[in-house]
């Protein structure tokens, strides 16, 4: 007997709210011989595009058991961004930034977890997760999209936006490194002060990393603390997208 490769991907249609479409990358988990639904997961990219490095991400997921969607939030700027981290990969890849409408970005999210909630590979919830310029989207989307919870890695700009933080009830997990020189020790302090007293939200720093530590093909990257936030995010959504066995 032979096993085929275990999840399997393909770029997909998603119908925005101005009557347009824009693509994104859908990873499916592996068909397990009770062939179950799993729950749904957006993976938010960052400002480098849905690259190679997101789509592995989101396809590590899939392994993980849940069917992912990371939509291309450029689309409006330029279809199907997929930028390097070198020098002007890095250089094209602020402008993008600067250049997104945030706005716009939440309602293509929203629309996002629509289609993911409408699939019959999907049932136990629907959650966000972002890196970088994601995290912070994550964040947002945690008061926008209807998501069931949210993990926000090194999300840039979350500090600036801590009015939204009562519009916030979803359960979310936001990881921060300590070397960070773009999201200061300040600023966790403030997202902590924000959210404090909520049963339903942690906040895990990492003493060695830098921002990018998730991300293998950055120089910051840093396997440790990368492998021990990927192993509390899938814990937390363990916790709070099961199905109900009853």
């Amino acid at each position: 007997m032979t096993l085929e490769k275990a999840t399997s991907s393909q770029w997909i249609d998603v119908p925005s709210f101005d009557g347009k479409t824009f693509k994104a990358y859908l990873a499916l988990p592996p068909v397990t011989p009770r062939r179950e639904p799993a729950p749904g997961l957006v993976v938010l990219q960052e400002i480098w595009g849905v690259n190679a490095h997101i789509r592995a991400v989101a396809d590590q997921y899939a392994s993980d058991g849940y069917t992912v969607l990371s939509p291309d939030l450029f689309w409006r700027l330029q279809p199907r961004v997929d930028l390097g981290y070198d020098d002007e990969g890095t250089k094209q890849a602020f402008g993008y930034r600067k250049a997104i409408d945030l706005d716009l970005a939440d309602r293509d999210i929203k629309s996002t977890v629509a289609v993911l909630k409408a699939m019959s590979t999907v049932a136990g919830g629907t959650a966000a997760v972002g890196y970088c310029m994601g995290g912070m989207l994550a964040y947002r989307a945690a008061a926008k999209a209807g998501i069931d919870c949210a993990v926000c890695y090194y999300g840039g700009g979350i500090a600036q936006m801590l009015d939204l933080a009562p519009s916030i009830t979803a359960p979310m997990a936001l990881h921060f490194g300590n070397k960070d020189a773009h999201i200061t020790r300040d600023h966790v302090a403030s997202i902590r002060a924000a959210l404090a007293g909520r049963h339903n939200v942690t906040i895990d720093t990492y003493a060695a990393a830098d921002h990018g530590f998730n991300c293998w093909a950055r120089p910051s990257y840093h396997q440790q603390s990368a492998a021990l936030a990927h192993g509390r995010s899938l814990a937390f959504f363990a916790t709070h997208l099961g199905r109900d066995e009853t």
